[in-house]
């Protein structure tokens, strides 16, 4: 099926082609660019609603900037797509987020237009400034251009970045993209006016003349004056807060309509004082109706039919998926235990917290993109006697690091920690990958870790959180759906630090821990087959760790394996210390850990990224047979002998 006619976006490869069109044709040109988004995502799945919204933006942005000179930053990424297509990528467009295509978020290794990688939130201003401050530095031109969301701006980053923008002076532009929190007054036309008065060269002249004459009759006069003019743009636009922190603020206007974006972004671009900041008003899903109708459901869509707008999520029907299994399970146990409450920071349905907040409404928070804060609010929350339970991705867990370990774990407080998206994650690539979380906490003292090898141990690990009041535990757990065993109605307390033997066996232990059990039980059968007799663990806990069982296994079996889906630093290392310190390996014990490769593994679909990583049934049969120095035959072999 052909796609949409597109006659000006074919004749717009790059930003300095888009430059050659009149004023008059952008508006046909985004929505011919709009076109493009929709169809191709409806091929490849992505994020909609975001890319949508911003294509006027984008295409004013490229139309009235000099980029790449001017380095243009688009906050989390989520809203890039239209970016992509005009910066040259367009014929790769249809690949996005599938393996070895283009990136759904923004990569310096993929174009000189994307300056600065870009997919967790709210890193945007700092990184402009950073840029802005270098070209100053070197005397080179160039701007750092931000753009960030309503959603982002509640990250405590932005506004520390913002309070030292003064540095950049007018090489910086910051433009608040407002689609969700409404924090502006009404759009119209008397705002658009004001927009385009104050940024204006005349009233910028004016305001200078005016400054100018003032500072000579007092200087308590001047700042009188200066109040009062910031407060007259304040009382009539809003923006008196980005005036404290230092910006000139411009808006809002709209960012819909072309005959007041171009006039703003010259304005800025000629004549504004700085660091400014456009307050643009723009709608999710903006000139698809399904998502302007359901924002929430086409923020992230799999591939989708264009003209019914329905989405092909595969059959129904199957496992539930472990973020709803989490949620689910806690709002059960909280039924009986008013001192439990679940956090999120801003991702509700993406770990469950929607399930528990539709059960107990009055003891679920939403904090925002605010993970720092997030922690440190649980940590005040179990200090006061709640059992709170911090669900976020491990991936954005690392935002709050320091407060894990100083509001957390030094006090020894019991914060649970639900971590959610643990290993690889598919089409979110690298950025989203939750590699480093056992590393991280496990080396933690204090810290209990636990991780899921299937649901039903999920909602044993969730219960035995809210039981556990002795210091912080966190329990990890993938992303998608489970492997479809039943849930026991009656849930179990796990014992801290013991693990379970799944499978009996003589000569080769497999410890596991979490959701690779299944691939390790896998291995076993075929290297039973090939007469090598194997025991497979659910260690359950990355710390702490099982040393009764894991001092059995070791001593008891002529090859030992450690699998898990995360970073060197993690389980591996934790049992290669043990059996180091307790002298287990002085006798010749050959063991082995498998984990993720020590490189940041690009999107793809989640089974080929752990067969790439050979962490599958496959790559742990291989890691057995060369410790045992055997072919894929059966026949033992020497380094150098002929097999």
């Amino acid at each position: 099926m052909p796609g949409p006619k597109t006659p000006l976006l074919d004749d717009v490869s790059l930003p300095a082609d888009l430059r050659k069109l009149q004023p008059d044709q952008l508006q046909q040109f985004a929505d011919e660019l709009r076109s493009e988004v929709i169809d191709a995502v409806s091929v490849t799945g992505g994020h909609l609603g975001a890319g949508l919204g911003v294509v006027e933006l984008t295409t004013a942005i490229h139309y009235v900037f000099n980029t790449p000179e001017d380095r243009l930053i688009w906050d989390v990424g989520h809203q890039c797509y239209p970016h992509k297509i005009i910066t040259g990528r367009r014929d790769r467009i249809r690949t996005l987020r599938q393996g070895d295509g283009l990136s759904g978020f923004t990569k310096r290794s993929e174009s000189e237009y994307d300056p600065f990688g870009a997919a967790h939130s709210s890193t945007s201003i700092s990184a402009a400034v950073g840029f802005a401050v270098a070209n100053k530095i070197a005397g080179k031109p160039g701007r750092g251009i931000a753009v960030i969301g309503d959603g982002a701006m509640s990250a405590g980053m932005a506004y520390e970045a913002m309070n030292n923008a003064q540095a950049a002076g007018n090489r910086l532009v910051v433009i608040l993209n407002d689609n969700d929190m409404s924090i502006a007054p009404p759009v119209g036309g008397l705002s658009a006016y004001l927009a385009r008065l104050v940024s204006s060269s005349e009233y910028l002249g004016i305001r200078k003349f005016a400054s100018k004459m003032t500072a000579k009759l007092s200087r308590r006069v001047h700042k009188a004056t200066a109040k009062a003019e910031e407060y007259a743009r304040g009382m009539a636009m809003g923006g008196t807060l980005f005036e404290e922190l230092g910006f000139y603020y411009v808006g809002p206007i709209d960012g819909h309509n072309m005959d007041q974006l171009i006039p703003v972004l010259e304005n800025v671009r000629d004549n504004a004082e700085g660091p400014v900041l456009i307050h643009c008003v723009t709608e999710k899903g903006k000139g698809y109706k399904f998502a302007e109708e359901a924002a929430d459901k086409y923020h992230g869509v799999a591939k989708f039919d264009v003209v019914s707008g329905k989405q092909d999520k595969g059959p129904g029907g199957g496992p539930p998926a472990y973020q709803n299994v989490f949620g689910e399970t806690l709002a059960k146990i909280a039924d009986t235990d008013p001192r439990i409450c679940a956090i999120t920071a801003a991702m509700p349905s993406g770990t469950g917290v929607d399930k528990f907040a539709t059960a107990h409404p009055d003891r679920a928070f939403d904090v925002g993109i605010a993970e720092q804060h997030g922690v440190t609010f649980a940590a005040g929350l179990a200090a006061q006697g709640m059992r709170p339970f911090a669900a976020i991705y491990s991936t954005f867990l690392q935002r709050a690091y320091d407060q894990v370990v100083h509001d957390v774990a030094i006090q020894n407080l019991p914060v649970r920690f639900a971590i959610d998206r643990a290993g690889l994650v598919g089409a979110d690539g690298s950025t989203h990958a939750g590699s480093f979380d056992i590393a991280y906490l496990a080396t933690l003292p204090n810290m209990v870790v636990m991780a899921a090898a299937d649901e039903a141990e999920l909602a044993h690990m969730t219960y035995t959180a809210a039981q556990y009041d002795d210091g912080p535990i966190a329990f990890r757990y993938p992303r998608g759906n489970g492997t479809g065993v039943a849930i026991p109605e009656t849930l179990e307390r796990l014992e801290i630090g013991k693990g379970r033997i799944v499978r009996e066996g003589s000569k080769v232990a497999i410890l596991s821990l979490g959701a690779r059990l299944g691939e390790a039980m896998k291995a076993a059968e075929r290297l039973d087959a090939k007469g090598l007799s194997t025991t497979v663990a659910d260690l359950r806990f990355a710390k702490p760790l099982d040393e009764e069982l894991i001092r059995k296994l070791l001593t008891t079996h002529e090859v030992a394996v450690t699998v898990e889906e995360a970073a060197v630093g993690g389980l591996g290392a934790h049992v290669l210390t043990l059996a180091s310190d307790s002298g287990w390996t002085d006798a010749g014990l050959k063991i082995r850990t498998m984990r993720l490769p020590d490189r940041f593994q690009e999107q793809n679909k989640p089974e080929v990224q752990y067969a790439e990583a050979g962490l599958d049934a496959d790559g742990i049969v291989d890691t057995v047979l060369k410790a045992l120095r055997h072919n894929s035959t059966n026949i033992e072999t020497e380094t150098g002998a002929r097999a």
